[in-house]
């Protein structure tokens, strides 16, 4: 006989499942280290280290976590709407692509206005980009994964052409790279002589993007529908909600987020479109949106503890001798505990646990009594 559920189980399961893999991952991780000839505890202390140590490290930190939260947006929304869309690295490239190409086409640009104007023109161009994947599944009934991936790839390619060749600036000789923006077009530091430091605008955004995508999906008629259609696509058509718009919709407002991102890689970081933007910052969105279980409001934390890994990378390079892309292995660990972890959603607490059965068994059966 099985437990009946309890309303604390399902917010229970939402902290413990992840958490627990989480847990999980870093242990592995620790066995990685352990046996390439490290120490473990050293290797956990100086994630920490590196990420929260200090002043510097938070503004690290908080810098890799701006981008991550508006990548995580970009499979979080499509994923209210019953969508899996993995696709924001091509939004992002696409995005920081146009953020750098308007100066080309409009010279004039400068000031507050011509900043709006380039970040908008980098979320417009994500939008279509992941659009495009859900009109694909709608009126094609082309898989949004796949289509979403490959139209990365080839966002990514067609990044390289242009950046390598119509939009080359001479100057640059070792690293092909666009024109440098306008020192009025780019982002400044939220408080530049605070404990802040260099920490870009580019948090806000995301920070704000991701409360108002939380208040839209929780209290507004279009969130709600949204939330049908993905909890039912077919109970959705018969009580008459404009699914085809819904979805499309919503994979257009995630990509626009990921299209921002890479606008604010630009504008923000590396003031020109270069090889350096295709860092997989999309990737790692999937990890985090997966993570906070496509709750935008649970994204900003989850991005925080990631961002804080990356941060993490150098440190762990200079003290045990770890190649700076180690922490990649520790977010693919993550990656597989968290897929793995939701074959136990609705079931964490019914599980034959020693100890726990006999007394589970009498509960229920004083229930049915």
């Amino acid at each position: 006989m099985s437990a009946i559920p309890r309303a604390w189980h399902a917010p229970a399961e939402a902290i413990l499942l992840p958490t627990g893999a989480l847990a999980a991952a870093l242990a592995v991780f620790g066995l990685f280290v352990w046996f390439g000839g490290g120490s473990p505890a050293e290797a956990w202390a100086l994630l920490f280290r590196g990420a929260f140590g200090d002043a510097f490290s938070w503004q690290n930190t908080l810098q890799r976590a701006a981008p991550l939260m508006l990548t995580a947006l970009a499979v979080a929304l499509p994923a209210r709407a019953g969508l899996t869309v993995i696709g924001g690295e091509g939004a992002l490239v696409l995005g920081a692509l146009g953020c750098a190409g308007l100066p080309y086409l409009v010279p004039g640009l400068a000031g507050g206005a011509g900043t709006l104007a380039v970040l908008a023109v980098g979320a417009l161009l994500g939008a279509v980009w992941v659009a495009a994947a859900g009109a694909l599944r709608q009126w094609r009934g082309v898989n949004e994964t796949i289509s979403s991936l490959l139209l990365g790839y080839i966002a990514i390619a067609l990044f390289k052409h242009v950046v390598e060749g119509p939009m080359r600036d001479p100057a640059s000789l070792n690293k092909p790279s666009t024109r440098p923006l306008a020192e009025s077009l780019r982002i400044g530091a939220i408080a530049p002589d605070s404990l802040l430091g260099d920490v870009h605008w580019g948090l806000v955004f995301g920070v704000l993007l991701c409360v108002v995508a939380g208040l839209w999906l929780s209290f507004t008629a279009s969130g709600f529908a949204l939330r049908v259609v993905g909890g039912n696509a077919r109970s959705a058509r018969l009580v008459g909600l404009p699914t085809d718009k819904l979805i499309v919709g919503a994979c257009a407002l995630g990509g626009a987020c990921a299209g921002l991102a890479g606008a604010v890689e630009v504008a923000a970081v590396h003031t020109a479109a270069n090889a350096s933007v295709i860092a997989g910052l999309g990737y790692t969105g999937i990890l985090v949106s997966f993570v906070a279980r496509h709750n935008p409001w649970a994204i900003p934390p989850v991005a925080l503890l990631f961002g804080g890994f990356a941060a993490a990378g150098s440190l762990l390079q200079r003290r045990m001798g770890l190649p700076d892309a180690s922490v990649l292995v520790l977010q693919g660990f993550a990656f597989v505990f968290i897929l793995a972890a939701e074959a136990l959603r609705g079931r964490l607490f019914q599980l034959p646990l020693p100890g726990f059965t006999k007394l589970r068994l009498v509960a229920v059966q004083g229930r049915a009594v």
